[in-house]
């Protein structure tokens, strides 16, 4: 009988083990129910008040930690009863249970409390798993105190934010300006007297250049550009074409061969209408001409044979030639101003004359003075201009007005044809426009214009510019026009950032477009506003920047910008998006390496004792320490290789083969040569198998030139030069 007993319990097993382990679990959580209630009374009565305090998000916080610590005190009940429910064979754990969950209520103003029916466990695990089960339940806990942390981080921030906004608010002016400053200079932003929120004044035109000469953009580009250029607050563009304009008739030949089409420039001035942006082109017309100059058929306008750089105003035909050039740009222009379906503006045309350097020195002009020569010229063009087109204001640089006395100025009545756009691209203003001669100009002219940079005046072959620089450069032209603009009637017309692509027809590249944009933004956003806005919510620079970036806070001692003096980059450039962003970053990326290839070969050659000139002058070396320094050689040229087929991918879409071959030849070429050279400079060391006696050979070009006396003892005589 007992063997049939037996025999019964063991074929049942299964079903009396499952039996008796959902009456343990039963009893388990009910003891555990009870006891916990009888512990935390008041814990279970908080659930319901957490309910009632969904409106308030600022005690969001609590609330969670309330639940969490209900949950991590379930959990630590739990854990120490769970070694009573192992099995000697199978430890089968299977329950369900209700457990709180947080979520936001439909108006997602606060948090509410609800139950959720949830299979939490259900496993069948041996003895050497079960740590598993608590581990699960302690997960819930980790994940409360995430969510708890987060809140308590977004509550944090904002109750910086409304500190901070408190504080302004209790401040005079001038202690809101000491922190407005203090901020600045943790952002490395400069600092400058009387420029700040408190004093803000924008000036009333922000026209951005566009220096189309020196390499010519794709009109694609270009249009994004323009986008980018409107939401900073640009108003209008000071477009200067030189040879890329599409010249007809006689002047054909004055086009370069890829210059822009008619077409192509339709449609970027339509795209410019669109934007109710100003046009103003840029015509030279005394000065920089070399582009005209330079072709044989218009070589005999120049002031002296030798030099294409200026055009002698004294000869009939150059006045023809000036005349028939301003008539073919002016009318392609205004063209889109009299077509009633566009909103292009145009009131202004810039007729150039900076820096003419070769002045009264042919037979015809050396007769008269240079001053007068110059003023009856451009009051010659600023008539035709006039005569013809009545609407358009002249515009001219200023700086040959600079040395003239305040009685030719007045005599002249240069005050009635032109309006002075005065260029400083330095951080001292006054040391190139004193304030006597603000006053001369303020009884000369009713108004004048301002010209700051962005890019193209701190080198001529930068491959970036340095932003700090040319920041510090607009900011204190706003302290300038603010403080010097009562002094004319009409005050300033406006602020031009100016961004130059070559010093001169002649010169090689400055900066391109693309990795000048973090300067031309921070600058444009800046005179837009009439400061630098601290505030990351406030500056318009940062709705062009795509990245992630938290706001600035107290707590982090980490500002959402930083700019450092002397140089061309900033963190918050070189990681975010933006147009031309990869060039940029790519421009960032090869001036390093270039930089380090160059302490290279300076190391390996100039400062080397054995691949000295010396050396290769007499072939004279140790194989070993050759190979040695020249094994990394080979490396550095594939980098560069690599790198200038980056360049070009990257440059595609922006610029013509023309402008990217340039570019590749101007700023890495030159270092392969080197590499190269050093290179077959290792080889031909190396190449030596026996050597002489010391002393070795004089070189005899150090009797040739002198350098070293001819005496009896030295015999021997080294040719090598």
């Amino acid at each position: 009988m007992l063997k049939i007993i037996i025999i019964w319990f063991w074929r049942r097993k299964l079903s009396i083990s499952l039996f008796t382990s959902g009456i343990l679990l039963v009893g388990l959580w009910s003891w555990a129910y009870l006891e916990t209630s009888q512990k935390y009374p008041q814990s279970y009565k908080s659930i319901n008040s957490i309910s009632k305090a969904a409106e308030d998000s600022n005690q969001s916080y609590r609330n969670l930690f309330v639940l969490q610590k209900l949950i991590s005190d379930a959990n630590r009940v739990l854990s120490s009863h769970q070694n009573k429910v192992r099995s000697e064979k199978n430890n089968l754990l299977s329950s369900s249970t209700r457990t709180n969950v947080v979520s936001k209520d439909s108006a997602g103003s606060g948090i509410v409390v609800k139950e959720a029916s949830a299979q939490t466990l259900s496993l069948v695990a041996r003895r050497k798993k079960a740590p598993v089960v608590g581990e699960s339940l302690f997960f819930e806990e980790e994940r409360l105190r995430i969510l708890e942390n987060q809140q308590r981080a977004k509550n944090s921030a904002m109750e910086d934010i409304q500190m901070i906004d408190e504080e302004a608010r209790t401040l005079t002016s001038e202690e809101r300006q000491a922190q407005y400053e203090h901020e600045l200079q943790r952002m490395g932003v400069p600092v400058i007297a009387g420029i700040g929120p408190e004093t803000a004044k924008a000036p009333k035109e922000r026209l951005v250049h566009l220096d189309l000469k020196g390499a010519p953009a794709k009109i694609t580009f270009l249009k994004q550009l323009l986008l980018m250029l409107k939401s900073l607050g640009a108003t209008g563009l000071l477009i200067e074409y030189e040879d890329m304009f599409p010249f007809e008739g006689s002047l054909a030949n004055l086009s370069a061969t890829n210059a822009y089409k008619k077409e192509e420039l339709k449609d970027f001035l339509e795209t410019c209408a669109l934007h109710g942006f100003s046009i103003m082109p840029l015509v030279q017309t005394f000065g920089h001409l070399e582009y005209a100059l330079k072709l044989e058929e218009f070589s005999t306008m120049r002031e002296i044979p030798e030099s294409p750089q200026s055009i002698c105003p004294s000869q009939r035909r150059s006045m023809d030639f000036l005349e028939e050039v301003l008539r073919q740009i002016i009318v392609f222009h205004l063209q889109f101003v009299n077509e009633s379906t566009t909103t292009l503006k145009m009131t202004h045309i810039h007729i150039g004359c900076d820096e003419v350097y070769r002045i009264a020195q042919c037979s015809l002009c050396r007769v008269k003075l240079k001053d007068q020569i110059f003023l009856d010229h451009v009051m010659a063009v600023a008539h035709f201009i006039r005569r013809h087109w009545q609407q358009l204001n002249v515009v001219i640089w200023d700086d040959m007005l600079r040395p003239m006395s305040l009685t030719k100025l007045q005599t002249s009545l240069i005050g009635n044809y032109v309006e002075p756009m005065i260029w400083v691209y330095t951080t001292d203003i006054y040391a190139f426009i004193s304030p006597t001669l603000w006053e001369h100009y303020a009884q000369v002219f009713t108004t004048v214009w301002a010209a700051s940079a962005f890019k193209g005046a701190w080198g001529e072959s930068l491959m970036v510019p340095p932003l700090q620089r040319h920041l510090e450069n607009n900011i204190r032209w706003l302290a300038v026009m603010n403080k010097e603009g009562g002094r004319f009637s009409k005050g300033f017309q406006g602020l031009i950032l100016t961004g130059w692509q070559r010093y001169d027809h002649f010169a090689i590249l400055c900066e391109l477009l693309p990795a000048a944009i973090p300067s031309l933004i921070t600058t444009l956003s800046t005179v837009s506003k009439g400061y630098f806005s601290i505030n990351p919510k406030d500056n318009d620079l940062l709705k062009v920047v795509q990245c992630y970036f938290h706001p600035d806070s107290r707590r982090s001692g980490h500002p959402w910008i930083e700019l450092h003096g002397n140089s061309h980059h900033s963190q918050l450039f070189s990681s975010c998006s933006y147009l031309g962003s990869q060039f940029y970053q790519f421009s960032l990326r090869l001036y390093d390496k270039l930089a380090e290839i160059q302490l290279y070969l300076h190391h390996v050659q100039d400062r080397s004792a054995w691949m000295s000139a010396y050396n290769l002058r007499h072939n004279f070396s140790s194989i070993l320490v050759v190979e040695a320094k020249t094994e990394q050689t080979p490396l550095f040229l594939q980098e560069l290789i690599t790198l200038s087929k980056e360049a070009e991918q990257l440059l595609y879409h922006i610029y013509d083969g023309y402008t990217i071959a340039e570019f590749v030849e101007q700023h890495i070429y030159p270092t392969v040569v080197a590499l190269q050279n050093n290179l077959a400079n290792g080889a031909t060391l190396s190449r030596a198998r026996h050597w002489p006696r010391r002393p070795l050979p004089i070189a005899q070009a150090l009797y040739d030139l002198h350098m070293l006396a001819d005496t009896s003892n030295a015999i021997v005589h080294d040719t090598i030069h």
